[in-house]
């Protein structure tokens, strides 16, 4: 084997680190004649704690605004270490120094630099400059190389701080400011105050930030930072207010400090007492004078400075009550009590007591209510059976299932009336005669008879011949109560009587017969009256065949047949064609 070993004392990595050795090895011992190889070694050398840190300078400056910000970096430091990996890991830390309080330093592990930040507000009018000692060690101590220590560092570090135009300054951090309710609009509350830090000492303005038109309660003197009302305040609605004040120099508007402003509404005695609820007191029947039967509490929307003791007592205005009393109990309650015995429903089931409250403010204030007592009957241990309106409203009520049922009811018979109206407004279409149209209408009724076998309904040959009419027939579908007297007329008269008489007198019959329905009724007659010398125009009698009748005498009756001669004259040149 081939043992490699250092050829020089105290090697140094940071002076060369990297070394390459070329190996050769020979047989036969290296006689003449053998055989011989090699090889290259890279040899490198690792790393010792061996190097202490060291400061490139021993004096630093550094330069920080006064404005910088609580808590921000404001410089870095550097200490040089040649070692590498842990050997160079390194602490930065502050020693001593005017600005240890104010300053603070901590360690990057991937940079190893030490990062100084600001622990206090800087303030140029109260101090312009600092001085810190910062020393630097090695967190990783090889103690074989103690002797060549220390392995730490110190420089001074000198901070200038830099003068900037800062925004005014508050004398406080916040103010708390008191008025009270209803005051007049304008009223002082409060003055807040606020100075320019810089040595320029600029006139500050003030003004109140609104988040919305309506919150102005209150306004502000741009000069003098004095806060007044705007306002009614009412203490009951909102008892306290939180603004914000902000100023500003007036040389540079930009600059702006706010400080939250807390206002305290104080109480006055502006809310009379009332009732602290509405009250249901009930008197039993057979209640006994001196009986307590309710007791009553007051409330006050004021603070309890300014109303907490309550006096009741009752209307002084009014006379003496007869039926019940109050008794202050001075704790503020009261109770009401009956001056007699015995109240009945009957006579008298609701009385009303008037109830004077008054509370301990200054000035002090006073409203009336009015107690509503039922009279209601008791069981023997005062349990309330029943009042009169409790016993009026469950014999006059009605279950639901009634309710429904009446309004089911009414709701048909409505329907029902709505039915019956639109029927007899409903009439048939009217028969549409032309008037061109002179041939004879038959009118169709939609009414049925009974039939070939019935003969009871109707004596057709009462309508047929108006001769057999000459006694009075009786329906048979009516019964009669009275039995009218016949009717008799002479054949004579008959024959030579009028269609327009003959209607007159069956008109006449009809309107006396006791025997026919009280109601109108349609009489249908077939009665033409005498021959005319025309002769009958029916076309009911006349044959299936076509007549050879001549109608051109037609033409001399008249303009009033003159339609019916052309119709028929039509028909015959029909023929002949």
């Amino acid at each position: 084997t081939g043992v490699i070993r250092t050829a020089l004392h105290n090697m140094d990595r940071e002076a060369r680190e990297h070394y390459s050795v070329v190996i050769q090895a020979k047989d036969m011992a290296g006689q003449v004649g053998g055989l011989s190889g090699s090889t290259t070694v890279n040899i490198t050398l690792t790393d010792v704690n061996d190097n202490p840190p060291r400061f490139p300078q021993k004096h630093y400056q550094l330069y920080v605004p006064e404005s910088a910000q609580v808590g921000s970096a404001v410089g870095k430091i550097k200490a040089n270490d040649a070692d590498t990996g842990s050997n160079a890991d390194m602490k930065y830390t502050i020693i001593n120094g005017d600005g240890s309080g104010v300053f603070s330093i901590s360690t990057d592990k991937e940079t190893r630099e030490g990062i100084l930040s600001l622990k206090k507000p800087l303030n140029y009018e109260k101090k312009k400059s600092y001085t810190l000692n910062i020393e630097g060690a090695n967190t990783h101590l090889d103690f074989r190389f103690s002797h060549l220590g220390p392995f730490k560092d110190v420089t001074m570090l000198k901070i200038i701080v830099g003068d900037v135009d800062e925004p005014p300054l508050f004398t406080m951090p916040s103010y708390v400011m008191e008025v009270y309710e209803n005051a007049k609009i304008g009223t002082a509350v409060g003055t807040v105050t606020a100075q320019d830090p810089d040595t320029a000492n600029s006139l500050v303005r003030y003004f109140i930030v609104h988040n919305t038109e309506e919150d102005r309660y209150f306004t502000i003197d741009a000069s003098t930072g004095t806060i007044k009302t705007a306002k009614i305040l009412d203490r009951e609605e909102t008892p306290w207010y939180n603004i914000t004040v902000a100023a500003s120099e007036i040389d540079n508007p930009g600059l702006v400090s706010h400080v939250p402003v807390g206002v305290r509404i104080l109480d006055v005695n502006d809310n009379p007492p009332e009732l602290a609820r509405e009250y249901d007191v009930v008197v039993c029947e057979n209640a006994k004078p001196g009986q307590v039967i309710q007791t009553i509490t007051a409330t006050d929307k004021d603070y309890s400075a300014n109303g907490a003791r309550f006096h009741f007592s009752l209307d002084e205005g009014l006379s003496l009550n007869p039926n019940f009393t109050l008794r202050d109990n001075e704790d503020n309650t009261a109770s009401i009590l009956t001056r007699r015995r015995r109240y009945s429903r009957t006579t008298q089931d609701i009385y009303y007591l008037p109830v004077l409250i008054s509370d301990g403010g200054v000035p002090p204030l006073s409203s009336s209510s009015t107690l509503t007592i039922r009279v209601c009957a008791c069981e023997r241990d005062g349990r309330v059976r029943t009042c009169h309106a409790e016993a009026f409203l469950s014999s006059a009520g009605l279950s639901t299932g009634a309710l429904i049922a009446i309004l089911l009811c009414v709701v048909i018979l409505l329907a029902i009336v709505v039915l019956f109206i639109t029927l007899r407004r409903s009439k048939k279409e009217p028969l549409i005669i032309s008037e061109e149209d002179v041939r004879e209408n038959v009118v169709t009724y939609d009414d049925e008879g009974g039939g070939e076998e019935d003969t009871e309904a109707f004596d057709i040959t009462a309508l047929r011949n108006p001769s057999a009419a000459e006694e009075l027939k009786y329906r048979r579908d009516v019964r009669p109560e009275v039995k009218p007297v016949p009717r008799h007329h002479p054949s004579s008269s008959l024959d030579s009587i009028g269609v327009q008489e003959f209607i007159k007198q069956r008109l006449a019959e009809a309107d006396l017969d006791p025997s026919v329905p009280p109601y109108d009724s349609l009489q249908t007659y077939a009665y033409e009256g005498h021959r005319s010398e025309a002769g009958s125009i029916s076309s009911l009698d006349s044959a299936t065949t076509h007549s050879d009748q001549d109608y051109n005498y037609l033409g001399d009756w008249g303009p009033e047949f003159k339609k019916l001669a052309e119709l028929y004259g039509e028909i015959e040149s029909e023929r002949t064609t």
